[in-house]
């Protein structure tokens, strides 16, 4: 072996460490935003990760690299929630607990709202990707819906989205308010169906 060979086990232990920082830092980033702004220190992230701060910078170079890599592992998860539940659940209850969780990125998405509607060009491409990453996996539920008879069939996904985020997004509101007028939105697109026996 020479100088420059290194072993494979070693390789493998070294990028799952990596795995494990980013998305620590991630995780550790998200609790920030949310508790502090996107303003709060690197140092503060940094400290709640765990890492030093020079790790997080030879990742994310620039703040909005941080943020917009939050935002969209939080997206991802979102999208990957509406396949796991759509593959376990009926689609009317599948379209009920999504709908839980864009809430919940939703929530975690209006401590980003001073960056995302600061007008910096990194930002501008993440409306069209929220829409563009969910509004499939949504369709799926509701085209699930639409054939077992359980979900109206006039309904668009991406409409869908935009009014549950408008109901999710007003700090205004108590979170009870919100959850019960997205339940409201929720009984006018799902059909009951009939009882059996």
């Amino acid at each position: 072996m020479s100088a420059h060979d290194t072993p494979t086990g070693a390789v493998r232990r070294k990028r799952a460490d990596a795995v494990r920082n980013t998305e620590t830092v991630l995780e550790a980033a998200k609790a920030v935003f949310a508790e502090s702004g996107v303003d709060a220190p690197m140092r503060e992230i940094a400290a709640r990760a765990g890492v030093g701060v020079g790790t997080i910078y030879r990742n994310y170079p620039q703040r909005s690299d941080l943020i917009v890599a939050v935002f969209r592992r939080e997206l991802d998860a979102t999208a990957a929630e509406a396949d796991r539940l759509l593959s376990e659940y009926p689609p009317a209850q599948a379209l009920r607990s999504w709908a839980q969780s864009l809430a919940r990125f939703v929530a975690t998405k209006r401590g980003f709202a001073s960056a995302l509607h600061s007008g910096d060009p990194a930002y501008q491409p993440l409306p069209a990707q929220f829409l563009g990453v969910l509004a499939p996996k949504v369709q799926a539920i509701l085209d699930a819906g639409a054939a077992d008879g359980t979900i109206r069939s006039d309904i668009r996904a991406d409409d869908l989205i935009r009014a549950l985020s408008r109901l999710a997004d007003d700090p205004a509101d108590p979170d009870d308010r919100a959850t019960g007028m997205t339940d409201v939105l929720l009984d006018g697109l799902i059909v009951v169906a009939p009882l059996e026996g």
